[in-house]
């Protein structure tokens, strides 16, 4: 319990210490679904599921922010804007990674379910930045707005347009 609270707090700090963010409350409602998963025995664990199940659809359709538990989120994270974000739930991220509107971090083929994105520490995603596949986004890198990234983005480059190669990315 105290590890939940501590990243929550991690959390909250990083968000500017406002907890009416819907970036802030959906990660707050992450890390209770992971807390809950440490729960034995099951029957203990049922109850606190229809609470996250719960909370987790409010976040979704209400704020437009979809992070499964299943997720692997650092610490610091922030989720900049609300709407239309899509995470992935074989997605890892990295610590202090920012996350803006529209982002989509997901697989390419329903044939190869855990090929999600990862993202190194210090990450940034633009605005609408598509990420698909089973690729890594260094540490430090940036992604551009409405940017797609099919390739591997080395550490500290910036990636913009549709990154299929090495042909747009700056280091």
């Amino acid at each position: 319990m105290t590890g939940l609270f501590s990243q929550i707090a991690d959390d909250w700090r990083a968000n500017g210490k406002d907890w009416t963010k819907p970036g802030f409350r959906t990660l707050a409602v992450h890390r209770f679904g992971v807390w809950r998963m440490t729960v034995r025995p099951k029957l203990l664990r049922a109850p606190l599921s229809i609470v996250y199940r719960m909370m987790f659809r409010h976040c979704r359709n209400v704020y437009g922010i979809e992070l499964p538990y299943s997720a692997k989120v650092g610490r610091g994270v922030v989720i900049e804007h609300q709407g239309g974000i899509v995470i992935h739930g074989a997605c890892v991220i990295g610590d202090r990674c920012i996350i803006r509107q529209g982002c989509t971090l997901g697989i390419r083929t329903r044939a190869d379910v855990g090929a999600a994105p990862t993202l190194g520490d210090d990450v940034e995603l633009g605005a609408g930045c598509v990420i698909l596949g089973r690729i890594v986004i260094g540490a430090g890198a940036r992604v551009g707005a409405n940017a797609v990234v099919l390739t591997h983005i080395p550490p500290g480059a910036s990636a913009v347009g549709i990154v299929k190669d090495a042909g747009n990315i700056r280091v």
